[in-house]
């Protein structure tokens, strides 16, 4: 079996992945709104930095537009301030 992760140890990684296997449905779920959680954060983060002016409104609203897509965001949320 091939690793999926270069930087991890093959014992490691397997060990890893028995794991994954073993855990509830409910375990995978919790998992899985943590990796949305943090991703929404980095995101939310990056956002931050790039338009260093921004209110949390047009924070969210420009998150809107990455998860979403800019034609569904503005639909939804409508056209962001001062767009560029």
């Amino acid at each position: 079996m091939s690793t999926l992760f270069p930087d991890t140890h093959p014992k490691m990684e397997a060990l890893q992945i028995e794991l994954w296997r073993a855990a509830s449905p409910a375990r995978k779920m919790q998992m899985l709104a943590q990796l949305n959680k943090s991703a929404r954060l980095l995101a939310l983060t990056g956002l931050r930095s790039q338009y260093t002016q921004a209110g949390e409104t047009e924070l969210r609203r420009r998150l809107a537009g990455l998860l979403l897509g800019e034609e569904i965001a503005c639909k939804v949320y409508g056209e962001l301030p001062n767009a560029k």
